[in-house]
């Protein structure tokens, strides 16, 4: 029996990849879906949802898109790294927006976080999702900042949230890394249902991955979800294993190529610096 939320889910970020991904697979099990970004909808409008364009720095609108609304899937946003300045609006100010929607409403959030929130941990350290945020550059910075704006909102208003550091979604895994860090889009939709109907969330992060067995990432919070990933990325294994970049940087830290953007260190810096 497919789970459909009492009341409309408002997608932002619903014309990149993901939200379309989403819209098209929630659409289908009879979600009723308002959906928003910056840029036109390239695809049809699913029967059952419709398409503002807006802007996350636009608070006005944003609290007029989460009326009735039960849910923000927030995928808006800056989704690879940028400068600073590209960065600040739409991720750090477009988000307290989303919360204070999502506050008004008494909606709850999943927030799409990274694995670059954490991307400077060295790949052979297994991490705990309560491990320290290692931000790998601005984009991971704002995602650190977005789940510690979910925690006190949480804490102050009683907004719960669900924080998913996403490792990397696409149709399959393309590189050795992604043995790792690869997300099925069947499992992404499955955790979004799962965040969504879930009786209580408080505020908690999930890894963002299918059941890789060379995964980074060990506990998080899926137990609350009742989600467990369905896919795997071993069985692209024995095409991928050898498929590495190269770059001592990238191939060091989990966050890969993320952390040799703009890296002026001659060296990768000793773990001691950070507790390790």
């Amino acid at each position: 029996m497919v789970a459909i939320p009492k009341k409309p889910v408002l997608l932002t970020g619903a014309s990149g990849g993901l939200g379309r991904v989403l819209t098209r697979n929630l659409a289908a099990m009879g979600w009723t879906l308002v959906l928003t970004d910056i840029v036109p909808f390239p695809d049809p409008v699913p029967e059952g949802c419709r398409f503002v364009k807006a802007d996350l720095n636009d608070g006005v609108t944003i609290l007029k898109l989460a009326e009735g609304c039960q849910m923000i899937l927030h995928f808006g946003g800056v989704s690879t790294e940028k400068s600073f300045e590209e960065v600040m609006g739409p991720n750090l100010k477009g988000l307290y927006h989303i919360y204070e929607a999502a506050r008004r409403e008494k909606a709850r959030v999943l927030f799409a976080s990274s694995n670059h929130s954490i991307g400077f941990h060295e790949r052979a350290e297994p991490l705990d999702a309560d491990c320290q945020f290692m931000p790998d550059g601005y984009y991971g910075l704002s995602k650190a900042y977005g789940e510690l704006m979910g925690r006190m909102y949480w804490f102050k208003h009683g907004v719960e949230n669900v924080n998913v550091r996403i490792g990397s979604s696409f149709p399959e895994p393309v590189d050795a890394r992604m043995l790792s860090t690869w997300l099925s889009y069947d499992d992404l939709t499955h955790l979004c249902v799962a965040a969504t109907m879930a009786p209580v969330t408080e505020s908690c992060v999930i890894w963002g991955a299918s059941a890789n067995s060379r995964t980074y990432w060990r506990s998080d919070d899926r137990a609350k979800l009742g989600w467990l990933p369905q896919d795997t990325a071993d069985i692209y294994a024995g095409q991928l294993a050898g498929k590495l970049s190269g770059d001592p940087i990238t191939e060091h830290y989990q966050g890969g190529g993320y952390t040799r953007m703009d890296y002026t260190r001659e060296a990768p810096p000793p773990a001691k610096l950070f507790g390790g």
